[in-house]
Formats: C-alpha cells, structure tokens, sequence
C-alpha cells in the first residue's frame, strides 16, 4: 500500500502506464483502478483511491511487489518533490490477524492457568484435605515429634560428653528454635484444613452461573490483562488484581461491574497502523504464549494439582490412607523410643 501526496500528473502518468483510467465515485473523490500491470516485473494488481481534495493516494498491492512502489515513488520525486510514505497494507493486515489470533491464545492461556491456579487446584486441595488432611496432619505432627526426640538426644549426649550439667529448659529452648519452621508448617497445614472445611461449606454456583463467571473473567482478561496489554494504566491494574480476588471468590456481581468497566473503550490506541510496532507486538505476545504455556505445565507437575489422580480414583484414597496410617505409627515408635533413651539418659 502507498500514502502520499501526488501531483495529478503522477496520475495521469499512471493511468497512461497502464491502460486504466478515472472514475468518478459521485462524492466529489476520483478513483482510479488500474485492474492488472502487465509483465513479469509488474504482474502485481495495483489499486488506487484518489481524493482530490487532499491528494491522498492508497494502493493496494496483492502480491508486494517492490518495484511498482519504487516506480511510483521516484515518479512521486520527480513530478511533485514532496515525500512519501509507504505503508504495505497486505502485511499491515497480516500482522494484525496474527496478533489477534495470538492476542486469542494468550486470552485463552490465561483462563487455563488461572481456572487452574484459583479453581481447579483449590478444588483440588478441598477434596484431598477432606478426604485425607486429618491423616496427613497426624503424620507430620508425628514425623516432627520423632526428629525433635532425636535432636533432644543428641543435646542431652552432647551436655555429658562435655562433663556438663544436663538444663532441660536450656536445651527445650534450643529446639524451639530449631524447629521453628516445622511448626509454621504444622500451622499452615491447620490453616488449609479451616480453608477446606470453609470452601466445602460456601455456597456453590450453578452451571450456568459458573459459566458466566468464565465469560466475564475471559472478557476482563481480554481487556486489561498486563500480559495482553503492558500498557495499562495504574488503575486498570489495580482493577484487574480485584477482578482476580473476585474470581477466586466466585464473586459474580463484582465480576459484571469490573467487566463493563474495563470495556475496550479505556483502552489507549496503539497507533497499529505501524509495521514496525505491529512486529514488536506480535514477538511479545509470542514471548507471552510460552511463559504461559510453561506455567501451566508447571502448575500440573506440582502440589496440589498432582493429587489429583489420587482423589479422582477411590482406591487411591484408600491406598493412600492406609500409608499414611502406617507412616503415623512408624513415627509414634521412633519417638516412643527416643523418648525411653532419653529417660534412661537423665536417670
């Protein structure tokens, strides 16, 4: 395609060249068809709109060919020494299916590793913790309760060998330390239980009300997500992080207000008609299509989508149920015997 300012001598020229000539449109523009050039070097179907009020010329080129833009350009400098800008619009346009069909895929993505993070993996997690959290409580309770038996051992032991008083509050406090971190886990593993009983107990959607969830959902992503849109403004942000807090929830309403406030309208233009900016756009939402695509397969390789094999087949539960209950017992007769060692120790 071809913008610019031609004399009309150029366009007579071309019509000359070519064997076509002016139409009249019955707006007060002139149109030019010029249908076929002839030869192999101009075998590309030029066609060309001319308002003669501004000057402005547009050509399509079907197959884009350099040479008739080239041609026109220097008979553009030669007749009316202005500039010219060349646009090809069959790329233009090319690039703009392109972006959007992986503006699509991105949008498409995102509602998979989302419906994965906020959904499907909390749905997860609620089964599995209800079917089996008391279990696996009771056995990191007791796997913990073992080592700290041990470690009290090694303290103890280590106090004689030095030929040193033996000060149970000394060393229970030294192990307070050292687990520390066992029993944050032990307290987050009770917050995922309260979590599951709750999410249990909420109210469910409808089919239908789950399906609107998704659309709205997809219509905001579509909109304002960062990935898709970088150039967001700070309250758009903000308006998509609530967008996500709402769909974690299964918060309907809150989701239909953010969607029509984050219609296509508050979005600023990106000016496509640029190739160079079209091309960028287009390499970063391909860059977005695999850091999404490896997510999501992340997402499936971990804690707590990879349960899900587990609670989808009834006999896995109960496979799993009783190792967990052999694991519990084994670790109550560690401790059990530390705990006699230890006795023995201090006597």
């Amino acid at each position: 395609g071809l913008t610019g300012r031609l004399s009309w001598g150029i366009i007579r020229q071309c019509c000359c060249r070519t064997g076509s000539g002016l139409k009249s449109t019955g707006t007060g523009d002139t149109q030019i068809l010029i249908p076929e050039m002839k030869g192999a070097e101009t075998a590309a179907g030029w066609r060309v709109f001319v308002w003669k009020t501004a000057g402005n010329i547009m050509c399509r080129n079907r197959q884009g060919k350099e040479k008739q833009m080239k041609e026109l350009r220097e008979n553009q400098g030669r007749e009316n020494g202005s500039g010219c800008e060349i646009i090809v619009f069959p790329e233009i346009e090319r690039l703009q299916e392109e972006i959007e069909h992986l503006r699509n895929e991105v949008s498409a993505l995102l509602m998979e590793r989302d419906g994965l993070k906020y959904v499907i993996c909390k749905n997860i997690e609620t089964e599995y913790m209800l079917e089996l959290g008391d279990l696996e409580y009771k056995v990191y309770e007791a796997m913990c309760e073992a080592l700290r038996m041990k470690r009290k051992l090694e303290l103890i032991q280590a106090a004689k060998n030095r030929q040193e008083k033996v000060i149970l509050s000394e060393i229970e406090q030294i192990l307070d330390e050292e687990f520390a971190k066992y029993q944050e886990t032990l307290n987050l593993q009770i917050e995922k239980m309260k979590e599951a009983l709750e999410r249990d107990q909420a109210e469910t959607l409808s089919q239908e009300e789950i399906r609107r969830l998704k659309k709205m959902y997809r219509t905001i992503v579509k909109a304002i997500h960062p990935d898709i849109h970088p150039d967001v403004t700070k309250e758009q942000r903000e308006l998509f992080y609530q967008a996500v807090d709402a769909y974690k929830r299964g918060d309907l309403k809150t989701l239909e207000i953010i969607a029509v406030m984050a219609g296509d309208g508050m979005l600023p233009s990106r000016q496509e008609d640029r190739v160079r900016q079209l091309i960028e756009e287009k390499e970063r939402l391909q860059e977005a299509v695999c850091k999404i695509q490896e997510e999501i397969r992340q997402i499936k390789s971990e804690y707590p989508y990879n349960l899900k094999e587990i609670i989808e087949n009834p006999d896995k539960v109960e496979a799993r149920s009783r190792q967990l209950k052999e694991l519990l017992e084994d670790y109550q007769k560690t401790a059990d015997i530390y705990e006699k060692r230890i006795d023995k120790m201090l006597r």
